[in-house]
């Protein structure tokens, strides 16, 4: 991330914003789809996220942070869609779809792990999202979460522990269920 590129923005330049999020846009878009499961719904987060970072940049007090606090609004607007359409389960056959289409060994797998994400209760899907999709550490995610760092590994065992326990389920025809 490039401070000076942040503190420009932070100054009210416009370019140095665009800039900064044309770099970031790519992981805002995927973040998204995780969380909401449908193109259309994860473009009007992202877009909901620009336009709230563009109005509040200038109270960015840690510029070295930008991508964290960029998260961070991200994750709240994608909350706050979700709930304003009453989903709370994340679901979509479209984003199944997609991830046939993107991810082409271990269909099955990755079809199975999506849907045991999706039966996870917020803060789990957040840490998981967070560690392994966009690779941040604990001490970003704490930040991010505004959860102490102790509650942000408690999380991430537990949500393993369920994922786990729902990937190795199997029903009676020794079929996997989740």
């Amino acid at each position: 991330m490039d401070v000076k590129l942040v503190k420009k923005a932070i100054k009210g330049n416009e370019q140095a914003f665009e800039r900064l999020i044309h770099s970031e846009s790519e992981k805002l878009y995927r973040t998204a789809f995780l969380y909401v499961r449908n193109k259309e719904d994860a473009l009007d987060v992202v877009q909901e996220t620009v336009c709230k970072a563009f109005t509040s940049i200038a109270r960015l007090k840690n510029p070295e942070y930008f991508s964290t606090w960029l998260i961070k609004i991200l994750i709240h607007t994608a909350y706050s869609i979700l709930k304003k359409q009453n989903r709370l389960v994340l679901t979509g056959d479209e984003f199944l779809a997609t991830a046939l289409v993107t991810e082409e060994s271990d269909v099955e797998g990755r079809i199975d792990l999506i849907t045991a994400m999706a039966s996870l209760n917020q803060h789990y899907q957040t840490v998981i999202i967070l560690f392994y999709f966009q690779g941040q550490s604990i001490k970003m995610i704490s930040e991010t979460m505004d959860t102490p760092e102790g509650t942000v590994k408690t999380y991430l065992h537990r949500a393993k522990l369920e994922l786990r326990k729902l990937l190795e389920g199997v029903n009676q025809y020794g079929q996997k269920m989740v």
